[in-house]
């Protein structure tokens, strides 16, 4: 297709537009849902299970040797300046602030966004959905309602996990490996992180990275082909815009931290 072409080129920039509502309606819709997933607390704890439980190895592997390899680099470059002591300090703010929200994200949108996906499109493929339709019960709130809340309610939790494995890690390698003094580790960063303006801005961004990632991970589902290559498509693609979009939405939230 000549996308050149104006007949062409207004029908992509139509289908797009139409995707855009169709999202934009799908999102209003599962944000109204509030009040029937807090109702049937049953289908969101199970979901909150399979999301954060299943994802938790992974993440505390992932943050331990994350803390490892910033605890190595970050002490050979503070020690050129002959400030070794603020190793705790740099390694807790790179965490909190930037690193932990954001790989976890992008774990999170590979095991379990990939997961939902998957499991949107195999029911959709099965027609489960097109029969919750006939027995008139909605499959926004009974299926896709409590995998969005619960992935919202698991991102945050994650990545506090992430950033506290990390600490650890930098501690291991900073105190028992290379030496650096125990008690100025704990004390930089008792004296340098700040509750509010730290932790809280790494909290807001893993709270709307766990929006972006399930809200995409569902999308892409519930838009699936019911063919095996339609849902391994949608697969792909979550993978991928969830990527793009964790590393567009940090840019844009980490902006906006650094100007107010």
């Amino acid at each position: 297709m000549n996308l050149l072409r104006p007949g062409n080129l207004g029908y992509v920039l139509r289908r797009e537009c139409d995707a855009m509502g169709y999202a934009a309606r799908l999102f209003w819709q599962l944000c109204a849902t509030l009040g029937y997933a807090l109702r049937r607390n049953l289908l969101w704890r199970d979901q909150v299970h399979f999301l954060g439980n299943y994802s938790l190895p992974i993440i505390t592997v992932a943050g331990l040797f994350v803390g490892f390899v910033f605890g190595l680099q970050g002490y050979y470059a503070l020690k050129r300046y002959g400030s070794a002591e603020s190793l705790g300090l740099l390694v807790t703010l790179s965490l909190v602030r930037e690193l932990g929200p954001v790989v976890t994200a992008l774990l999170f949108a590979g095991r379990a966004g990939t997961s939902l996906t998957a499991e949107i499109g195999l029911m959709k493929a099965g027609e489960q959905l097109s029969v919750m339709e006939m027995m008139a019960v909605n499959p926004i709130e009974r299926v896709l309602s409590p995998r969005f809340w619960a992935g919202i309610f698991t991102m945050p939790l994650l990545a506090a996990m992430f950033s506290a494995m990390g600490i650890i890690g930098g501690w291991v390698v900073g105190v028992l490996m290379i030496g650096v003094d125990d008690g100025a580790f704990w004390s930089q960063i008792q004296g340098g992180v700040d509750v509010f303006k730290d932790v809280g801005n790494g909290v807001v961004k893993s709270f709307v990275f766990g929006v972006a990632v399930t809200f995409i991970a569902l999308l892409q589902g519930y838009n699936a082909l019911a063919t095996p290559e339609g849902v391994a498509q949608a697969t792909t693609r979550t993978v991928v815009m969830a990527s793009l979009t964790v590393l567009g939405l940090d840019f844009i939230l980490t902006a906006m931290m650094f100007t107010i």
